[in-house]
């Protein structure tokens, strides 16, 4: 197997569970090339087929051969060297750094896509400069990645960030003991955090099954029920995201994701961490991530920022 060149040439991919996608990077970050497909769903062999497509195309249009980096919706274990937790579950299992190697003819590094969410504004983003960023995707689920020193932190058994399986703290007798969640949890940050989660609990409450903007545009019209969804969801956020500053105590989060774009959450939940954190003072900015959706291809590619 040949190593890659160590040409100017950043090739990131994000391995999504619908969609996958790739970007070309210069070495200062400008954009040279992007291209998206959508994913082979439950066929792992053709995402491999997918991923040497990809790749061919940005260097056939750059004329130059890259670097390769990956983020996936899972880990590799560092004990098996398997793909595990991934929610994209016909990857679970499979050595697919070994296989991605064979096919590319090069030595590749992935991540979990979280990670590479922080790794991306730690570098040139929302968290540049900062020595921890924990970075929180709220979308559809919601999970986290931490990036010291803008280099992804994986953690001795590659679990680091993984914070949606835990349960909400300091729960109410009203939420306890929570909802089912798929990773076999109740009351989970993945469960109630996320963006589905923030849909869900207003349904749960009124019967009416509305999308996240829908219900936005009702709180900011001043409906009672959901000012009142936003108020639970505010504070099951801000108590999860405490619990990551008595622990981790990071320079700054950084929110990603469909409900970043909310921008009631940077008014309200700097008010609310406060009251579950162990400290006299506590201020650390929450900055919504400077490359939206594109966070998490550009860490990818950032993956080989040596």
């Amino acid at each position: 197997m040949s190593t890659t060149a160590s040409g100017p040439l950043r090739l990131g991919i994000d391995w999504g569970g619908t969609k996958m996608e790739i970007i070309a990077l210069e070495r200062d970050g400008t954009e040279r090339f992007r291209l998206r497909v959508p994913t082979p769903r439950d066929d792992y062999h053709g995402c491999i087929r997918a991923v040497v497509g990809l790749v061919e195309a940005a260097e056939s249009a750059t004329g130059q051969r890259g670097t390769v980096g990956f983020g996936i919706p899972g880990s590799l274990s560092p004990a098996t060297g398997l793909v595990k937790n991934a929610n994209s579950t016909w990857m679970n299992g499979m050595p697919l750094d070994r296989d991605l190697e064979a096919a590319l003819k090069r030595s590749v590094r992935i991540e979990n896509d979280a990670n590479c969410l922080a790794v991306s504004e730690a570098t040139d983003g929302a968290g540049r400069g900062a020595h921890v960023v924990h970075a929180i995707i709220i979308g559809t689920g919601c999970g986290s990645g931490i990036a010291i020193d803008g280099r992804a932190h994986r953690g001795r058994n590659g679990i680091g960030g993984e914070w949606g399986n835990i349960s909400v703290p300091w729960m109410t007798n009203e939420e306890f003991p929570g909802p089912d969640c798929w990773t076999g949890k109740r009351g989970t940050i993945d469960r109630w955090c996320s963006g589905t989660g923030f849909q869900w609990d207003y349904q749960q409450a009124t019967g009416r099954a509305l999308s996240g903007h829908e219900i936005m545009e009702r709180a900011r019209a001043g409906e009672a029920d959901a000012l009142a969804n936003l108020e639970r969801y505010v504070s099951r956020l801000g108590r999860a995201m405490a619990m990551v500053a008595n622990i981790l105590d990071p320079d700054v989060f950084v929110l990603g994701g469909g409900m970043s774009n909310i921008a009631e959450l940077y008014d309200l939940l700097p008010n609310e961490i406060p009251r579950h954190v162990f400290s006299d003072q506590y201020d650390v900015p929450i900055r919504k991530a400077v490359h939206g959706d594109s966070s998490g291809v550009r860490g990818a590619a950032w993956l080989w920022n040596d």
